[in-house]
């Protein structure tokens, strides 16, 4: 892999490593009503659903390949490509829209060279925008692994992005 101080590859198993997708297949065996929690699943094992897994899953359970892509591209929650060390949401609701949502989006393609719905080539970042984080009242909002950051600036979207890339950690500055 290119970054070798990404994290992002021990978080997940491996695609070629099958066993966690037989154990799901055995633990939903007969039930076909459960692709959508096999898929949970396999995205909990895997960070994404790979295409040699997908395959898989439609050979070893018999679902038609085609009916499995066609639930997870339905699903915005499924992803279909590795997703990176650090994941960005920025959100694209009305509140934060109107506060400048989109100059947080401009900063992050400035400052990482990808878009909404890309992942940086060593793999350290994913950025996705969402439709609303339900924190209208701090809009604009980014949540970064998980962490709320609130009344953002494209100033202080620099400065969040700087720690992460600078440090490659947690984007705490002891404030």
């Amino acid at each position: 892999m290119e970054g070798e101080n990404c994290s992002c590859e021990s978080r997940f198993t491996p695609v070629d490593d099958i066993r966690p997708l037989e154990e799901i297949i055995e633990k939903y065996r007969g039930d076909r009503s459960a692709v959508i929690s096999i898929f949970h699943e396999l995205h909990e094992v895997y960070g994404y659903l790979d295409e040699s897994i997908m395959e898989e899953l439609a050979r070893r359970a018999g679902f038609q390949l085609s009916q499995l892509y066609g639930l997870a591209t339905f699903y915005t929650q499924f992803r279909l490509e590795p997703v990176g060390e650090h994941l960005i949401k920025i959100c694209h609701g009305t509140a934060c829209h109107v506060r400048n949502a989109q100059g947080l989006i401009d900063e992050v393609e400035r400052a990482l060279g990808i878009g909404p719905g890309q992942t940086s080539r060593d793999r350290k970042f994913t950025v996705e925008t969402v439709n609303c984080v339900g924190t209208c009242a701090l809009a604009p909002v980014v949540v970064v692994d998980g962490k709320y950051h609130g009344r953002m600036t494209p100033s202080k979207m620099q400065k969040l992005l700087k720690q992460y890339i600078e440090k490659g950690g947690s984007g705490e500055d002891g404030d």
